[in-house]
């Protein structure tokens, strides 16, 4: 089967936002390589050791691809995609001048060359996700998220998912209820029942996602523990229509709300988080970039919440906010 292959070369700062809008206009899958030059701060907690550079993608830039079904009228879906970037400047997202390509490529090419790429990956002292085709041995205290992201976001490999699996680590200490908003793959949702949270509510206002979410909850047994719903941020709590949380299995108000998305979206709920948590839970905000970061902070303020902390990963930052 082929497919049509749309390229972006943009900015790192936009990836999040023109990954959605390619998702949006019905791509089976996107694909994400960002800039792998040596001055970028890595990772090194581990040994980790960086001699070449990883690609010649230049310093700050991203190559983005989006995939078609053959068939697609790829005309209207450019012209929208390009009516989109241009927008992103009224929110002041740099795109960096993006340029555009527009090829047909066999499957193999991406929906299954790409896993050779994703190996076991060490997030954390205790966390190591392992991609369902390979082979691993784990250690007496490492936790294993079992995972096969299909055609959803989230890896772990990108910079805010991995800020957030560590956060989760620090903040969890076992027994809570947890929402995690904007699921993708459903990784946090896994690693938050695996770190000990009694339940959590895994949402998403993707049905890819929804259903990438629910298989990967499924290969690592947590089915009894995590609920996948569809839903539009924490639209479904109002719809559930208690505030007990029965038909979302969680007891409202939860202890832990974490949302790995793009700050734009996160401004349009955060009166909906105060209201889910209880006094004294905590808020986990990632997808920031860090020229949003003082926007974010100023609008959790200003519902009420205190800035409990920080961690800064490259260009991204997450934010732990904590409900008083």
């Amino acid at each position: 089967m082929r497919y049509h292959e749309i390229t972006v070369h943009t900015t790192e700062e936009a990836i999040e936002m023109i990954s959605n809008f390619i998702h949006e206009l019905g791509a089976g899958g996107v694909s994400i390589e960002e800039s792998g030059t040596l001055n970028k701060k890595r990772d090194t907690s581990l040994g980790q050791w960086y001699e070449m550079p990883l690609n010649d993608i230049p310093e700050g830039r991203a190559v983005i691809k989006g995939y078609f079904t053959e068939g697609t009228e790829m005309g209207p879906i450019v012209n929208e995609l390009k009516e989109r970037i241009e927008q992103l400047a009224e929110f002041d997202i740099d795109t960096g001048h993006p340029t555009y390509e527009l090829q047909d490529v066999d499957d193999e090419d991406w929906a299954n060359a790409w896993k050779q790429y994703f190996k076991p990956l060490r997030i954390s002292e205790r966390l190591t996700i392992k991609p369902t085709w390979e082979e691993y041995t784990p250690g007496p205290e490492e936790i294993i998220l079992e995972l096969d992201p299909g055609m959803a976001f989230g890896t772990g490999t990108h910079a805010t998912t991995a800020l957030c699996l560590r956060t989760l680590e620090s903040v969890i200490q076992g027994g809570e209820d947890v929402i995690d908003v904007g699921t993708g793959s459903g990784i946090l949702a896994i690693a938050a029942a695996k770190l000990g949270a009694k339940h959590v509510l895994a949402l998403d206002l993707d049905p890819v996602s929804v259903s990438s979410a629910t298989e990967n909850t499924h290969l690592n047994g947590l089915d009894d523990r995590i609920t996948v719903k569809l839903s539009d941020l924490l639209g479904v709590l109002k719809e559930s229509g208690t505030q007990e949380g029965a038909s979302v299995s969680v007891k409202l108000p939860v202890q832990i709300v974490v949302a790995n998305i793009l700050a734009e979206i996160i401004l349009l709920f955060v009166k909906d988080v105060y209201d889910a948590l209880v006094s004294g839970g905590t808020y986990i905000v990632s997808g920031i970039i860090l020229p949003k970061q003082e926007p974010v902070e100023e609008a959790l303020k200003a519902e009420g919440f205190e800035i409990a902390g920080r961690n800064v990963e490259g260009d991204w930052v997450v934010i732990i906010a904590r409900k008083p």
